[in-house]
């Protein structure tokens, strides 16, 4: 009889020769059967589907006697899961348009590990969108309106309401009273909650697996379809935001200039509403650097 034992099932033994002895005394007494099957204690250990290289061997497991002792791991295993928003530093694989291995980066977990926090987001998106309102809205006033000064008919005695001028709100051609005029909609929010919200953006992104770390943006051509080539391969994302650490290429823009779902950003202008409006985040090595020391910097009161 053939026995076949894997090497991780060998790995977390202590001793080899307790085993080869054990296998030796088993392969003995099942030659020594009749019907020349193996006796039930290699039963029980081969044949049971808790003895399994895909299964998890516990202490509690071998209670019933299914499992030798000697078989299972001292070594404690680690949770791969971890609760989001705990500041610890991440480590995330490094890549490129051509998928190529380049190595790995740590991010730093005041930047892209905080806890989620959708009001600072709100204030932040609103401060955002009310500092980019032109605000050029105009109405006329009454004094602005061309037309004449006269009153239109006599105070009393025609039988007719009582008007001073033809300019009024009332009359077609007017004026409009308390209209829009010209001013900026902008309001102040503090510094600190600016930082808050990018990082809680970036946060977010980072634990949806949509933050991918580049080693930079090099591509062989200005050609569009290098970008549409790469693109098409991630089926869960459908618009991109590339933000690199300095100046865009120009054969970055002129390969993503044609593509409405593709975008790029300096790291100087990343912002919280840039990076909601896209659901995939690419960033190089030298942006995230940028980003982690602009975040990192005190704030100047």
């Amino acid at each position: 009889m053939a026995l076949f034992i894997g090497r991780r099932i060998l790995r977390p033994l202590t001793s080899l020769s307790t085993l080869r002895s054990s296998i030796e005394s088993v392969v003995v007494s099942s030659s020594s059967n009749e019907a020349g099957l193996p006796s039930s204690s290699l039963l029980s250990l081969f044949a049971s589907r808790k003895f399994s290289t895909s299964s998890i061997l516990t202490p509690q497991s071998c209670e019933s006697g299914a499992i030798p002792p000697e078989l299972l791991s001292k070594k404690s295993v680690l949770n791969p899961d971890r609760t989001n928003g705990s500041y610890e530093d991440l480590i995330i694989p490094v890549t490129n348009f051509h998928y190529e291995d380049k190595g790995f980066l740590v991010l730093a977990g005041d930047v892209f590990d905080v806890p989620i926090r959708k009001d600072i987001v709100h204030r932040v998106v609103r401060w955002q969108l009310a500092k980019r309102q032109q605000g050029t809205h105009s109405t006329k006033k009454i004094s602005e309106v061309s037309g004449t000064g006269r009153k239109p008919w006599n105070q009393k005695g025609t039988g007719r309401a009582r008007h001073g001028s033809l300019r009024g709100p009332q009359f077609r051609g007017g004026c409009i009273m308390h209209g829009p005029k010209p001013r900026s909609h902008a309001h102040k929010l503090q510094k600190k909650v600016r930082r808050l919200g990018l990082k809680v953006a970036l946060s977010a992104r980072a634990a949806e697996g949509k933050l991918l770390i580049f080693d930079d943006f090099e591509i062989p051509t200005h050609k569009t379809k290098n970008i549409v080539n790469y693109v098409s391969q991630l089926e869960s994302s459908k618009k991109f935001l590339l933000v690199d650490g300095g100046p865009i290429g120009d054969k970055l823009k002129l390969a993503t200039q044609n593509l409405h779902y593709v975008n790029v950003l300096p790291s100087i202008g990343l912002n919280v509403y840039s990076i909601l409006l896209h659901d995939t985040l690419v960033m190089t090595r030298d942006a995230v650097n940028k980003i982690v020391e602009r975040m990192h910097t005190p704030i100047n009161r």
